[in-house]
């Protein structure tokens, strides 16, 4: 049970990366653009993304796109865990300034969720009923943005987080943490992942019998925590999970 623990209190703590470019200003919060992502060849809109100077700087830098991850506030490259690389093709700024369009040839997924596309969901505009126009509405995630400035995402009750998660796991094995938690268990190998992953198992299933609910959640987040580095270990993506579920839903 110690491994969701040890994360928050130490491997989720959100320090700035060593060298990155100091660009807050408002709120204490990065100043960040949005960057829209568009198949070069077919103009399908992809994803949207935020950027920073730093990251803006890398993607040119570099030909491919990088982003701003608000959760970690840290800098990462597009398919650095996922193998879902952008190659930037061509930059559009907007009138204003204040927005970009990156058209990119993309390899694989641009969406999590196993989807190419991260907008594939269709609001039928012209069949809402009058009356159900509130509701509607209330399904839309008003309040996650504050504007161009000082963007946030409340990531805390989002499904998104788990790919933000897998991406912290595999950013501390791949920089060998010796005080990391999970760093440790990845050098301990596959069978003690195994172990650890069947002892969470089993708090979820005592839990679910004999506890109140908060301990439960507490638990199942700790099986989450290990069965994603169980994932890392054996190269799974999430987007695979998510296209194998997809794939049996009739």
């Amino acid at each position: 049970m110690m491994g969701l623990q040890s994360m928050s209190k130490k491997e989720f703590k959100k320090n700035e990366p060593n060298g990155s470019l100091n660009n807050k200003n408002f709120k204490g919060h990065e100043l960040l653009i949005p960057a829209i992502i568009q198949d070069y060849e077919n103009k399908d809109i992809l994803m949207l993304g935020f950027m920073d100077k730093e990251s803006f700087i890398k993607s040119i830098q570099t030909g491919y796109t990088w982003f701003f991850s608000r959760e970690r506030k840290k800098i990462w490259n597009k398919g650095e865990t996922s193998g879902n690389f952008q190659k930037i093709k061509k930059i559009l700024l907007d009138c204003d300034k204040d927005a970009l369009v990156f058209q990119v040839i993309q390899t694989g997924f641009a969406c999590h969720t196993g989807n190419r596309s991260c907008f594939f969901n269709e609001i039928p505009f012209n069949e809402i009923d009058e009356l159900k126009l509130n509701d509607t509405a209330k399904d839309l995630n008003f309040g996650s943005y504050s504007g161009i400035y000082g963007l946030e995402k409340n990531s805390e009750h989002s499904f998104d987080f788990l790919a933000d998660l897998y991406e912290i796991i595999s950013d501390r094995i791949k920089e060998k943490q010796e005080n990391s938690y999970t760093y440790n268990l990845h050098v301990k190998g596959i069978d003690e992942i195994i172990k650890k992953f069947g002892e969470e198992s089993i708090e979820v299933i005592l839990a679910s019998k004999y506890q109140e609910k908060n301990q439960l959640i507490y638990e199942i987040a700790d099986l989450f925590y290990h069965l994603i580095v169980l994932m890392f270990e054996r190269d799974i993506k999430l987007e695979e999970v998510i296209a194998e579920l997809k794939s049996r839903h009739k």
